[in-house]
């Protein structure tokens, strides 16, 4: 995949475009209204209300794959999985296995950083009920093209949180120039697919699925933090992440 011209050539440079972007005006209404309504618990603070690019080093070699911003999370606070119970349950279990600095994630300047690992959806802005259409979906879609055009001399795996997001990834790896399989992998907490690319133009790249962080799955125990460690565990030493240095035991 060859980037237009004017598309973003660095991290920094993709991940101020994103938080510029206001192509869909249903997410931009509500996005916008929600930073201005805010929820009562957080009144006080000035929400980010704007799309949520990317966080992590920009040579990662893991990708994290979510579904899209919270709107009282990532879109309050600006970082990807920062500030909602969905985030508590991911930085936990990427600290437990070697891949944060720190268990929690409570704002932007908490001192939190990731290890070989970034963190991205296929949706920058929080939608209504968590649900962004195929539209929207679909129009999101050149951020994820970039983001993955630009990892694409280091990341060596990538893990999908949820169905949703394995579904819109796949078209995307596929135009990367990875071969997705026929028929295509189907998504599954645990599931693990390599996918190769024709001349080996690009290295193998390996795909893992993973329940989605959400409420939903974490209070009803269909997903557990030792799940989550698990598979998170298994995308690093694939990745090829050394995870063997010392972190705090605690957060700020």
């Amino acid at each position: 995949m060859t980037p237009a011209s004017g598309t973003p050539r660095s991290i920094p440079e993709l991940d101020v475009a994103v938080s510029e972007c206001r192509t869909c005006p249903r997410l931009v209404e509500w996005r916008e209204l929600v930073a201005r309504e805010k929820r009562a618990a957080f009144r006080d603070e000035t929400y980010w209300g704007r799309p949520v690019p990317g966080f992590g080093p920009v040579d990662a070699r893991l990708l994290i794959v979510g579904l899209a911003p919270a709107a009282h999370g990532a879109n309050r606070t600006g970082r990807m999985f920062t500030g909602d119970r969905s985030g508590d349950v991911l930085y936990a279990a990427m600290h437990a296995v070697g891949l944060a600095t720190q268990p929690t994630a409570t704002h932007i300047a908490d001192g939190l950083e990731l290890i070989g690992t970034r963190i991205t959806s296929p949706v920058h802005c929080a939608p209504p009920a968590n649900k962004p259409t195929p539209e929207e979906r679909d129009r999101c879609r050149h951020w994820l093209e970039t983001e993955l055009h630009i990892l694409a001399p280091t990341v060596r795996a990538v893990m999908v949180l949820g169905g949703f997001g394995w579904q819109a990834l796949l078209p995307v790896l596929d135009g990367a120039g990875w071969t997705i399989p026929r028929p295509r992998p189907k998504f599954g907490h645990g599931a693990h697919v390599v996918l190769t690319s024709p001349e080996k133009e690009l290295p193998d790249l390996h795909l893992f699925g993973c329940f989605h962080v959400s409420q939903q799955n974490t209070f009803t125990g269909r997903l557990t933090p030792a799940m989550v460690e698990q598979v998170l565990a298994a995308a690093a030493d694939a990745a090829g992440i050394d995870r063997s240095q010392p972190r705090p035991s605690s957060a700020n």
